[in-house]
């Protein structure tokens, strides 16, 4: 997968920032080694010392080899002293070494001039984060979640109590993030506005990044404006980035579909996404104040047969919330 340079640069600095503070960590078991155990500082000096006479020795080129023998073994017996005098203060072998985040590549991103997994992961993590900078990711979650504001009387359109069905809704959101892995059905969260749909939406994604996997969380208004930018624009580095990172994230949540400015170009984007993710079992969310022929209306029967024939429908009943908020505030 390909990047923009500002994600390598973040990831760059982050990989800095690792062995930096590696190196100010193992500093400061230096010293504190040093003042309860003066000796091992005595052992370090004089392993350096024998390093540099071998050193030299090996570039004055003579027959030097009974030399460093004798330096070797003296160097073998204080590395077995400095040994013997971690164990007695029960401190690990690698004390002395830095405590790097990758083992494998020692926080540098390569290994023999190839891209380290940790790499790898730092860069999707990182292009994710700038992604998820235009939503309010960590604005809710399900504890947020207040069924006080459905009623609790039956509702005259849907025959069913408000308050009982969103708490049936509430909890199968929790199960939903619980049990999400790759294999999770695609969910369409459809409902008139102010009724939860993004709390609950972000309440998830919050879950699912807490158990370890790639999500985007967008709106529709913000993401299809940035593609449709990077498709038209000049910028070659990025086109079709945000694309990519979209098809390829463990969960991808849309946010308010219907909402974005209609054109050609968005109405085929979004299907493309949708459709893709669909076609690889990557699961999705999508949220809209749409209803099912709204949506055949603004994005035509192939769109509307994949999303009511692929995702499980979500519905979102009650009185608009954000209303019964703002008329709570001007009391």
């Amino acid at each position: 997968m390909g990047y923009s340079r500002e994600v390598y640069d973040f990831a760059g600095k982050e990989m800095e920032q690792r062995r930096i503070f590696a190196e100010q960590e193992l500093e400061k078991r230096r010293n504190r080694l040093y003042e309860i155990c003066p000796r091992t500082r005595e052992i370090e000096r004089e392993l350096i010392k024998i390093s540099a006479c071998a050193g030299k020795r090996v570039i004055m080129g003579a027959d030097v080899r009974k030399e460093l023998e004798i330096l070797k073994n003296k160097s073998l017996i204080l590395q077995k002293e400095l040994s013997d005098l971690l164990e007695k203060y029960n401190l690990p072998k690698n004390y002395l070494e830095e405590w790097y985040v990758c083992d494998k590549c020692g926080d540098t991103g390569n290994i023999d001039g190839k891209v380290c997994s940790c790499m790898k992961n730092l860069l999707k993590k990182t292009a994710y984060e700038q992604l998820n900078k235009i939503s309010p990711l960590s604005l809710c979650s399900f504890e947020t979640f207040s069924l006080g504001y459905y009623p609790s009387s039956k509702d005259n359109k849907t025959g069913k109590i408000p308050f009982e069905y969103m708490q049936s809704v509430l909890k199968f959101c929790k199960k939903y993030a619980d049990e999400f892995s790759g294999d999770s059905h695609s969910l369409l969260f459809q409902g008139g506005p102010g009724l939860g749909k993004t709390h609950l939406s972000l309440s998830i994604a919050q879950a699912v990044i807490d158990k370890g996997y790639g999500v985007i969380y967008v709106s529709a208004p913000n993401i299809l404006s940035r593609l449709e930018s990077e498709r038209f624009g000049n910028n070659a580095e990025r086109k079709g980035e945000t694309e990519q990172f979209l098809n390829e994230c463990d969960l991808l949540i849309l946010d308010d579909l219907g909402t974005e400015f209609q054109t050609k170009y968005t109405s085929s984007a979004v299907y493309n996404i949708i459709n893709t993710r669909l076609i690889t079992n990557r699961p999705t969310i999508i949220s809209t104040n749409l209803s099912g022929k709204e949506i055949q209306e603004l994005y035509g029967a192939r769109m509307m047969s994949r999303i009511i024939g692929m995702l499980d429908r979500v519905e979102f009943i009650g009185n608009d919330i954000r209303q019964i908020k703002r008329r709570e505030r001007k009391k």
